[in-house]
């Protein structure tokens, strides 16, 4: 496989996370996009919110191309965890729009640079830099997708609602009463497992 076509494999696996991501915050409102619902704070629009960050240092300072982009919650005297919530100032549509300036930055990055073209990412040890395009498209990757599956619970905590995007659900098409069985049937393996009685 040549090295264009890897590039346009790894660039359509982002585009595709990133899309799935953004769609599990449509019909929720404004509490609903902000409102931790994990121990440690979760929440969709911080997700957003991160994840704009993301691309935003590895596709552009990583290889020398800042966006200009002021991100005041990287800033060295942030407190810890500033880019994984929405204050009540930032709203939705202001987050979503620095997302999506954020993928059109690392779009022209991906799109102008080589696989093999190689950055520094000022946050890693030496031992890991110099880094080329193709790990750090990689990497990125993973953390879309790994923050979409943080997304994935969350929604579903919050109205539970589920699949991998609207037109393809990647779920078994399964009515409420089939879910309630199967999860009560994961409850009952477990207990088994662990020597635990029976729910009563």
């Amino acid at each position: 496989m040549m090295a264009s076509d890897q590039k346009a494999d790894l660039h359509r696996y982002l585009k595709t996370a990133r899309e799935s991501f953004l769609w599990k915050l449509d019909g929720l409102s404004e509490y609903d996009v902000r409102r931790p619902l994990t121990p440690t704070g979760t929440n969709l629009l911080g997700l957003v919110k991160h994840l704009a960050s993301i691309e935003l240092g590895y596709f552009g300072a990583t290889f020398g191309r800042p966006s200009n982009e002021p991100l005041p919650w990287l800033a060295d005297d942030a407190e810890p965890n500033a880019d994984l919530w929405a204050t009540p100032e930032e709203s939705r549509e202001e987050l979503i729009a620095l997302y999506h300036r954020a993928w059109a930055h690392a779009d022209a990055t991906i799109e102008e640079l080589a696989l093999d073209a190689t950055g520094h990412v000022p946050w890693w040890p030496p031992h890991r830099n110099p880094v080329p395009l193709h790990l750090i498209l990689i990497h990125v990757i993973a953390e879309t997708n790994r923050h979409g599956g943080h997304a994935d619970i969350v929604r579903e905590l919050i109205d539970g609602a589920t699949g991998l995007r609207p037109e393809n659900s990647n779920l078994p098409d399964a009515d409420p009463a089939w879910w309630a069985a199967y999860r009560d049937r994961l409850e009952r393996a477990a207990r088994e497992a662990a020597g635990l009685r029976p729910p009563a």
